[in-house]
């Protein structure tokens, strides 16, 4: 079992139907083949404001899930998880790319850092 499908998995058992995902990331096949309906967006904000929008809906009950690309992905999220932050609404974002040696090019933003104070845990 990779950690895509171990977490795929603990969603499935925490009771995720759905998430809000943008095509890049590889916890999305995983959560598929567990029975977790990916919603694909075409641009972070929107994808973000869905899952804020599920949490709110749901009265803070159910946890939104949004799965990004790690740098620009989470640059461009980074407003709709400030604004569920500001109005303590439960959402998880789940970002991953490739590794960033792999990349070749270094990294301008630092999404750890950045979401610090828009979050309760960053990593």
């Amino acid at each position: 079992m990779d950690g895509n499908t171990a977490i795929a998995n603990v969603l499935k058992m925490e009771g995720i139907d759905f998430l809000a995902c943008i095509p890049s990331n590889p916890l999305i096949e995983a959560a598929a083949i567990a029975g977790i309906r990916p919603i694909v967006f075409r641009q972070e904000s929107t994808g973000v404001h869905m899952a804020d929008g599920f949490a709110r809906v749901t009265n803070g009950k159910r946890t939104g899930i949004f799965l990004m690309q790690n740098g620009p992905g989470a640059e461009n999220a980074f407003g709709g998880v400030a604004q569920a932050y500001a109005d303590s609404v439960p959402i998880l974002l789940l970002p991953a790319a490739a590794a960033r040696d792999r990349l070749g090019v270094a990294p301008t933003f630092s999404p750890a850092r950045s979401y610090e104070t828009v979050t309760k845990w960053s990593t």
